[in-house]
């Protein structure tokens, strides 16, 4: 009895220890290279299909970062600085849109930026309502002004990318909104993202609810695929705004959707979805098909935690 009151303890201890523990990286189906970034353990890291790290840097807040075809990254350090950094962690650009070009003693945020055509990075800055290209020297070489309802320096504006045309495909969290302007900054299509008949609620986990919209990429076929925010949903809209493809909340199994962040539609036609501030019982990353079945997961509350709103899959 004695012995057997001795193991139980023991037993129990060791559960104990094993709760306590972070959590380790979990890759579900083929095992994926991608680069990942997380402002709530500040970590911005490139991880490899084994799930081990390759390559890491230190953050703060982030909510946009690619790697470059040259092998650098491109990244933000806090809510104002755009930086390029080597594989070696050596900054070889940078640009503070807290202070330069017009920018000095006024609230401003960069939640998107993407280096352009002929060596140019465009810039979005929320607060001031614009987005820019500028140089290496970090003179502005194009400047267009944003349409903004609810104007706000923390969700004027989150992803945004150029396209075809030279055109600018933005999404508005504060307005709810995906805006497609053009070179002159004129708005040439806009869609407003619905709320489906429910009320907005608060809070940032799966108990939350609205259309802050996060992302929006212009597809082949001229669609708009749209990452809902904490609307919990992916979009797919037409030009003529009908919904075509949708992801909601509960639709993919044992999987809850909180705040969908970045998406993005692959070459063999399933989606990636960003899943953000859902609790370490839900995946970070997910790829689905068509179909909506779930053929890959990454979760790690190990190296990463509940806002890791950055991801995007590497060859």
């Amino acid at each position: 009895m004695k012995f057997t009151h001795m193991r139980s303890l023991e037993l129990a201890a060791l559960t104990i220890i094993c709760l306590a523990l972070p959590l380790h990286a979990e890759q579900t189906g083929k095992g994926r290279r991608l680069l990942a970034g997380d402002d709530s353990t500040q970590r911005l890291a490139i991880i490899a299909p084994d799930s081990t790290i390759e390559w890491e840097l230190k953050v703060g807040g982030i909510h946009d970062a690619s790697v470059l075809p040259n092998g650098n990254i491109l990244l933000q350090q806090g809510w104002q600085k755009v930086v390029e950094v080597t594989p070696g962690k050596k900054t070889v650009w940078e640009y503070d849109s807290g202070k330069m070009n017009g920018n000095e003693g006024k609230r401003v945020e960069v939640h998107a930026f993407q280096r352009v055509e002929k060596g140019m990075t465009m810039i979005a800055e929320s607060g001031p309502a614009r987005i820019i290209e500028v140089d290496k020297d970090g003179k502005i070489q194009h400047e267009i002004k944003l349409k903004v309802n609810h104007p706000n320096a923390h969700s004027d504006t989150r992803l945004v990318r150029k396209i075809a045309k030279g055109h600018y495909l933005v999404t508005h969290e504060s307005d709810g909104a995906v805006r497609e302007y053009d070179q002159s900054g004129n708005v040439v299509w806009e869609y407003e993202v619905p709320l489906f008949g429910k009320a907005p609620k608060g809070g940032h986990g799966p108990e939350g609810f609205g259309n802050s919209v996060f992302s929006a990429i212009r597809l082949p076929n001229g669609n708009t695929l749209i990452g809902g925010g904490n609307g919990h949903c992916v979009l797919e809209v037409t030009p003529k705004k009908e919904i075509v493809w949708k992801v909601e909340q509960n639709d993919l199994p044992g999987i809850t959707l909180a705040w969908v962040t970045r998406v993005e539609r692959l070459p063999n036609g399933n989606t990636m979805i960003g899943n953000c501030h859902a609790g370490p019982d839900n995946p970070q990353f997910i790829e689905v098909t068509p179909e909506k079945k779930v053929v890959w997961t990454f979760k790690d509350f190990k190296n990463f935690g509940n806002s890791t709103p950055v991801q995007a899959l590497l060859k």
